[in-house]
């Protein structure tokens, strides 16, 4: 075979494998745009809030055009990526003592307020079935999910205030211990997983229907956080630890608790969970920021995190890392407890192909490739969450019925 004629065999291999890659993303946007891609954790409202030019300014930080800087949320890249709902996260630092509360009501205030400005984009959504809904009127449903029990300052009436104010889920920490819990990424631990009052927390949760959140627990807080919910819960931005052994990462055995408890662990898209060699980067870097940032302001506490990230070099991670967590999971317990829970704008290190809310179809043609069917993709894109929605919302009417509040 001449030079000639081995050019044109590669040219038309190169040309067939375009062909093929473009008919998986192809078929994943039609996927998705039948079902609700429902994204279990975003932190646009502390990415408002931290905005330089105007902090916490709504209408400045103006989501009908590009996000400014290196923020990857607005509405063009959100409906590129067939976003159908979200959980919107409001965050409440855990190294600003004495003032959770505060912080707290201010983020509410401004994930609603940018719900209510955008009225074409995005609904307000309490319920499964508001979700529902607002796919069929062409809206992204919008739910609020508590970042770090903290914010509840051991207080189960602050806890329901905030299920008021429209939150949905409550991660039960943050990087620190609560009084009652222990988080992944502080040592050692204070509680050995929850106290007594911690499954109070619980309880409450279970009974007012808002979900369990496991992420950034340790395991024996998520162990026993499963032992004695009766709701299904979520995990809602964290991966497979026998992949990627950090602590903010889901041990096999809680994996295996989470399928007899029915909830859903969503997926992360975060570069130092998906890889161990990220991963063996991005650890050292928290646990810094974690040391130095307690008792700071939010302002020292941007210029401490800048000044980590700008003396640290990424490996390079590819899109199959995520993929191949999703591939995990299905294997150990089944495709009915994944979802995807990327934590855009709460991170800044991302795969290849997956770094802002516009990129969810490649992640589900990187999947189509993988030969899953539409019927597992539809469940993993929102369908097992919010049949976990459901599924806590019956169980929150029988114990409201059963017992009053504590």
């Amino acid at each position: 075979m001449n030079l000639s004629r081995i050019l044109a065999v590669l040219l038309a291999c190169a040309i067939a494998a375009s062909a093929h890659a473009d008919a998986a993303l192809d078929h994943a946007k039609k996927v998705l745009d039948r079902a609700i891609l429902f994204d279990g954790h975003n932190d646009l409202p502390w990415e408002i809030r931290s905005y330089k030019e105007a902090p916490g300014d709504v209408a400045a930080y103006d989501l009908r055009v590009h996000a400014p800087g290196k923020g990857q949320t607005d509405i063009p890249r959100l409906r590129a990526g067939r976003v159908g709902a979200q959980f919107w996260s409001v965050y409440t630092p855990p190294e600003a003592e004495g003032h959770f509360a505060r912080t707290q009501l201010e983020q509410i205030d401004i994930a609603r307020r940018m719900i209510e400005r955008y009225p074409d984009t995005f609904q307000l959504a309490s319920t499964a079935a508001d979700i529902r809904a607002a796919k069929k009127a062409g809206r992204i449903g919008s739910m609020l999910g508590l970042e770090g029990g903290h914010a509840i300052e051991n207080s189960l009436g602050a806890l329901r205030a905030y299920y008021d104010l429209g939150v949905r889920y409550m991660t039960l920490t943050h990087n620190r211990h609560t009084d009652w819990a222990d988080a992944a990424l502080q040592e050692p631990p204070a509680h050995n997983g929850l106290t007594e009052y911690g499954e109070q927390v619980v309880h409450e949760m279970n009974r007012i229907g808002m979900l369990v959140d496991l992420s950034h627990t340790s395991a024996d807080t998520m162990r026993d956080a499963l032992r004695v919910s009766e709701a299904p819960v979520i995990f809602s931005h964290s991966s497979a630890r026998a992949l990627c052994n950090i602590p903010r990462n889901v041990p096999d055995d809680v994996l295996q608790m989470l399928h007899k408890n029915g909830g859903v662990i969503m997926v992360t898209f975060v570069s130092g969970f998906v890889s161990q060699a990220a991963a063996d980067v991005t650890l050292p870097m928290i646990q810094e920021y974690n040391a130095r940032a307690q008792g700071k302001s939010e302002a020292e506490q941007a210029a401490i995190e800048a000044e980590i990230a700008a003396r640290t070099v990424m490996p390079k991670v590819t899109i199959g890392a995520v993929a191949d967590h999703i591939d995990y999971i299905r294997k150990l317990i089944g495709v009915d407890h994944i979802g995807i829970g990327s934590d855009f704008d709460g991170n800044q290190d991302w795969p290849e192909g997956l770094s802002d809310v516009s990129m969810y179809p490649n992640l589900f043609a990187e999947l189509v490739r993988r030969g899953w069917s539409d019927a597992d993709l539809t469940k993993i894109a929102g369908g097992n969450v919010l049949r976990v929605l459901e599924q806590a919302e019956a169980v929150a009417r029988r114990l409201q019925q059963e017992a009053p509040p504590n």
